[in-house]
């Protein structure tokens, strides 16, 4: 008799944690002076250019909705690299009760938000329902 393996529906990706170093960096560069945040946190980004929280972070530190805009599709664009490599195959829930998820669920929603802020309706749609694609529970998520 040949053994049926199921997988009880849509796969689950979780993206592998950042170094501790880079942990580290962006909280350091987070409780800097206002004043001196953002260039911080480029410079987290800039050492550790695949962080994903990191570019998010700096989408919200942006001077202005273009400049958060680009944060942000940076971000999500590598993120959407980092979960390829962790076996995401464009379908499968990618969900934020995982806390190495949120740097790309937050570059997305920061993606999305951006868009609207800029006008790009359309993209500002469909941020919002990959939100609701990767994980069905978005909308109870805690924002931090």
């Amino acid at each position: 008799m040949t053994q049926v393996n199921l997988t009880p529906g849509l796969p689950e990706t979780v993206l592998p944690p950042e170094s501790a170093d880079a942990l580290a960096a962006l909280d350091h560069a987070l409780a800097a002076p206002p004043e001196q945040r953002r260039d911080a946190v480029a410079d987290v980004v800039a050492r550790w250019p695949r962080f994903l929280d990191a570019w998010a972070q700096l989408g919200a530190l942006a001077r202005d909705d273009v400049e958060a805009y680009a944060y942000f599709r940076v971000g999500y664009h590598r993120g959407l690299d980092r979960l390829r490599q962790a076996g995401w195959r464009g379908a499968g829930y990618v969900r934020w009760t995982h806390e190495t998820n949120r740097g790309f669920l937050r570059a997305l929603d920061g993606l999305r938000t951006a868009a609207g802020a800029i006008g790009e309706v359309d993209e500002e749609t469909r941020c919002a329902e990959f939100c609701f694609q990767l994980d069905p529970e978005w909308a109870r998520r805690t924002p931090t």
